[in-house]
């Protein structure tokens, strides 16, 4: 059986993501089926799951802006720094003001570097940092370069501390938390963990997999399925006639005369649709556009 879609799933607590796409493709009967970002066990909330052409859609979903909802523990660290790790180092929590909290807080806004946790996907010389990090191997795991968009404390209770995190793809909460707890001198590891949005999408219209049961449930998650065209409302659409949608889905490259007055056109991503139907994910450089005049075209999808 052949679904091709976007399916917002609320991720329980203990679930991995892999495992809970695997649970979507047995209820809905479909073989290609893949998700955008990873979530760990313990944490909760969207998952993008992606079905039959929406996989192609992977790499524009995960580079849109994440938002989670993320509680710190201040004085202990782990060595996952998270609660499911095993606590390395303990320190003393004076009274801390909220001002001071949001000061230190502050130094983390806007472009910022972090290294991935020990225990994390990341790969190191074609291993997995965490197959490595179970067998004692900490190799030097290369920096990355982050943006925090936006970094909001929600509440203070003692050694309590709850945030809420606007951030780039690839951003790792629990070293954000190690790091914010390194700079206010006491250490922190994640306690809990819930991403409400990537991208235009939000968990509120997400659908929980706990209530799944019976016959039911496949109808259930193919009513809750949105558009390919529909997962990336945050792009820009440009639309095609029939003609320009034919000669990309034959293999072919347009001009930017095709996409109608190209003075309107920006540099980045373009939804390339015809009616509500997503034909191509495209993108205009700027070279592009002064030089060759024509569109790069960088996913094609069939009807």
């Amino acid at each position: 059986m052949t679904l091709d879609g976007v399916l917002l799933v609320d991720k329980e607590e203990g679930e991995s993501s892999f495992s809970t796409v695997r649970k979507v493709k047995r209820i809905l009967g479909v073989k290609k089926a893949g998700h955008a970002g990873t979530l760990d066990p313990f944490a909760t909330g969207l998952l993008v799951v992606l079905l039959g052409e929406a996989t192609k859609l992977s790499s524009f979903l995960m580079a849109g802006r994440k938002r989670y909802v993320a509680t710190l523990r201040l004085g202990s660290e782990t060595d996952t720094l998270d609660r499911t790790g095993r606590v390395v180092r303990t320190r003393p929590v004076p009274i801390l003001a909220p001002e001071e909290v949001r000061e230190k807080m502050s130094l983390f806004l806007g472009e910022t570097t972090q290294v991935p946790p020990a225990f994390s996907a990341v790969k190191h010389k074609g291993r997995r940092a965490y197959e490595l990090a179970r067998k004692g191997i900490f190799p030097a795991l290369k920096k990355r370069t982050v943006i925090i968009h936006r970094l909001d404390m929600l509440s203070l209770g003692l050694p309590g501390l709850t945030l809420l995190v606007e951030c780039s793809g690839g951003t790792y909460i629990r070293s954000l938390a190690a790091d914010l707890g390194e700079a206010l001198g006491t250490g922190a590891h994640l306690t809990s963990l819930r991403r409400i949005a990537s991208g235009a999408l939000s968990v509120d219209e997400a659908v929980s997999m706990a209530g799944l049961v019976g016959e039911s449930a496949g109808a259930v998650l193919k009513k809750k399925m949105i558009s390919l065209n529909e997962s990336l409302e945050d792009v820009r659409e440009y639309p095609l006639s029939g003609e320009a949608a034919r000669k990309i889905r034959n293999g072919n490259q347009i001009g930017l005369d095709e996409l109608g007055d190209r003075r309107t056109l920006c540099e980045g991503w373009l939804r390339l649709v015809k009616g509500q139907e997503l034909v191509a994910m495209a993108e205009v450089r700027k070279s592009s556009a002064v030089v060759d005049k024509r569109v790069r075209i960088l996913r094609v999808f069939t009807r």
